[in-house]
């Protein structure tokens, strides 16, 4: 099944999106040359380990709370706010309760 990609000018609704794969819950959004947008659902206790990307990044907390770990600090984001991580650094997450995530990466040269 091919996976379904927002178009440009299309609202996209981070609630609901991915109700069309009834048993996929996390989901790339768009993805260009130069940018990926995902919508993550990261059940509580679940974690993402330690890691690194070759662009920018931000983490969007949209609904539940979570604790980010980057350049040996740990915070809780709680809806409605974003971290901002430049290229390379490594980061870790793990969800204090279900949780929703925009993930935008910036793809550089």
């Amino acid at each position: 099944m091919a996976t379904h990609h927002a178009k440009p000018n299309q609202i996209v609704d981070l609630r609901t999106w991915a109700q069309d794969i009834p048993t996929e819950k996390s989901k790339v959004i768009l993805k260009t040359k130069d940018m990926e947008l995902a919508r993550l659902v990261i059940p509580a206790g679940s974690t993402f380990k330690e890691h690194h990307v070759s662009g920018p990044i931000t983490v969007h907390c949209i609904n539940g709370n979570f604790s980010f770990t980057a350049m040996g600090h740990t915070q809780t984001l709680n809806p409605g706010q974003l971290v901002y991580l430049e290229a390379g650094i490594p980061h870790s997450l793990k969800a204090i309760s279900d949780s929703v995530v925009l993930l935008t990466i910036v793809f550089t040269p």
